[in-house]
């Protein structure tokens, strides 16, 4: 199982990272023209971000790049940024590369433009350099996933052998020695991922300091701290009370080196987030270290499983507190649920996690068969039987011996009894720790994976307050069609967004809207592109329904100019509207 999520996350890592912090505006706005060139630049961001060496660059309408200023925070504003100009701009279209690190611990990059007297007539298509090493990012990607795995393993594993000072020491070293692994390989990738460079930045001495100034990399060093202190406590054979103390504090310092670095630290609420986060991943570390605890150790006392039942099924309660307050909070209204790549992947989660708590259930059901009632029987058939032999003074000593025979028959019947039901109740225990085990490794993985997606609120945010690419300029084309859908007030739209929107393959992305402004599901969607001019289509885009939106993956424009785009809406069964709207394709 480990195997293949490991092979998943690798190959869904090679794309481009993306990240709780997103632009919000910039001045001059993307795609604006100004009479005057500007002096500096201002873009600011949904949160506060941390800049790199180089996050801004700056190209003239002839592609070459500009020295500018070195950019800094605007006073007081940690998510605004000013980067100085140089003077003397000329006329044309200006391209603004930028990346800086999001609150959250995550790269995030971009590219605007804007015009100086008037646009250039067609602008060249600009490598902006913004691209992520694919090595890198599956790399760090793997890293952070075996990070989660090795703390839950030292976490759930401690707390199992506090419960049992027999179980199997190997979890806890394993976890350990995996952890440790891991957070150094992220903090010797650290500044190449925020760079989006190659695995040879890991041994550049700038970047390295650059980390070790951040808050990601300090939290990364910290963890490697309080990592020596847990092997201290490791190396004890037994663990009294103040090593079990020592052991929980270590826990939730481990624990809030993840929360003080990741999604926690921005948005709203950040102080019950960090909370929450800490509750969550101790939980999880708990439930899922100590199951794997279980399978690993040869012998455990009934009494211990009930115990540890009772704190799984503690566990599971703060799992889904903290769950739907981190999804509510991630995720700012039902629509982005099926809106957002984030809420999407949430769904997938919360099924998994449904699968994760029935087999919970069907372990615990099986703990509960451990109790073996039949033992009690026992005990009152042993005094019963050991009554009638004592009590037939009277009889004869063959009548005793009889009833002595008879007794231990029926303690060995109701003994072999037991063991049956015991062993019965001990095979359903395993199958279900092992479903529990893997589905919890699944769940480890997508939630890696949703530490590094933008949450749907800050997208949603986002997509109200920054400005839509002009069209003709690099960037994403977005290009609303109104459509009738019959008697007064009854009017839809579709919002096609056409990425990168320059000629040669393009994706097409579609949302339906109906006349209350929400999500609009209809029958059927075509989107087809002509360029009058050349003679050139219709060129059917061939968008499908993905589930709340629909899309192409590529659609192929070989030429420049002005494209007329045919949006047609089936509206029912036997009714369909069509609309046409201009959209430029850039060279």
């Amino acid at each position: 199982m480990l195997g293949v999520v490991l092979t998943l996350l690798l190959l869904g890592g090679a794309g481009s990272a993306s990240a709780h912090a997103a632009l919000r505006t910039t001045d001059p706005a993307d795609g604006s023209v100004v009479k005057t060139a500007p002096d500096h630049l201002t873009l600011t961001f949904t949160e506060s971000v941390g800049l790199l060496d180089g996050s801004f660059r700056v190209f003239d309408p002839g592609n070459h790049r500009l020295r500018t200023g070195e950019a800094g925070h605007a006073a007081g504003r940690s998510d605004t940024v000013r980067l100085p100009l140089p003077g003397g701009l000329g006329r044309g279209t200006y391209t603004v590369a930028w990346r800086v690190v999001s609150a959250d611990s995550h790269p995030v990059s971009g590219a605007f433009t804007f015009s100086v007297g008037a646009p250039t007539p067609a602008p060249a298509a600009l490598d902006t350099g913004t691209d992520e090493d694919p090595a890198t990012g599956s790399l760090y990607d793997l890293a952070r996933y075996a990070a989660y795995l090795g703390a839950a393993l030292l976490i759930g594993g401690g707390v199992f052998r506090a419960l049992w000072p027999g179980a199997a020491r190997t979890p806890v070293n394993a976890g350990w020695g995996t952890l440790a692994a891991a957070t150094a390989v992220l903090l010797l990738l650290r500044a190449p991922y925020e760079a989006g460079t190659g695995l040879s930045g890991a041994f550049d001495p700038s970047g390295a300091a650059r980390t070790l100034t951040g808050r990601p990399g300090l939290a990364l060093v910290a963890r490697l701290v309080l990592l020596g202190a847990a092997g201290v406590l490791l190396r004890r054979r037994a663990w009294g009370r103040g090593a079990r103390v020592s052991g929980g504090v270590v826990a939730v310092a481990l624990a809030l080196t993840w929360a003080l670095a990741e999604h926690a630290v921005a948005g709203i609420q950040v102080p019950v987030a960090v909370v929450s986060a800490v509750l969550h991943l101790l939980a999880t570390g708990v439930w899922l270290g100590g199951l794997v605890a279980l399978l690993c150790t040869r012998e455990v006392p009934v009494a211990v499983l009930h115990r540890f039942s009772r704190i799984a099924l503690g566990c599971v309660a703060v799992l889904v507190a903290t769950g739907v307050y981190q999804a509510w909070r991630g995720l700012g209204s039902l629509d982005a649920l099926t809106g957002t790549a984030y809420g999407r992947l949430l769904l997938v989660k919360l099924t998994v996690v449904a699968l994760l708590l029935a087999g919970a259930g069907g372990a615990r059901r099986a703990v509960r068969g451990l109790r073996v009632p039949v033992a009690t029987g026992v005990v009152r058939d042993r005094e019963r039987v050991g009554a009638r032999a004592g009590g037939g003074s009277s009889g004869a000593g063959s009548d005793a011996d009889a009833d002595a025979d008879a007794g231990e028959r029926v303690v060995a019947e109701a003994a072999g009894v037991a063991a049956g039901q015991a062993s019965v109740a001990g095979r359903r225990l395993r199958r279900a720790v092992y479903a529990e085990a893997a589905l919890g490794a699944l769940v480890l993985l997508i939630s890696t994976v949703l530490a590094g997606t933008v949450p749907g609120r800050a997208a949603a945010e986002a997509a109200e307050r920054q400005p839509l690419a002009v069209p003709g300029l690099p960037g994403a084309s977005v290009t609303d069609v109104p459509f009738d859908l019959g008697g007064p007030g009854r009017q839809g739209k579709v919002q096609v967004t056409l990425e990168p929107g320059r000629v040669g393959d393009s994706s097409v992305q579609a949302v339906v809207y109906g006349p209350d402004g929400g999500l609009a599901a209809v029958p059927e969607l075509r989107i087809s592109f002509t360029l009058p001019a050349q003679g050139v289509g219709p060129i059917d885009a061939r968008v499908t329904d993905r589930g709340g939106y629909w899309a192409s993956d590529r659609v192929t424009l070989p030429l420049p100019g002005r494209w007329t785009m045919k949006v047609t809406v089936r509206v029912s069964e036997t009714d369909q509207v069509s609309e046409t709207r201009g959209v430029e394709i850039a060279r």
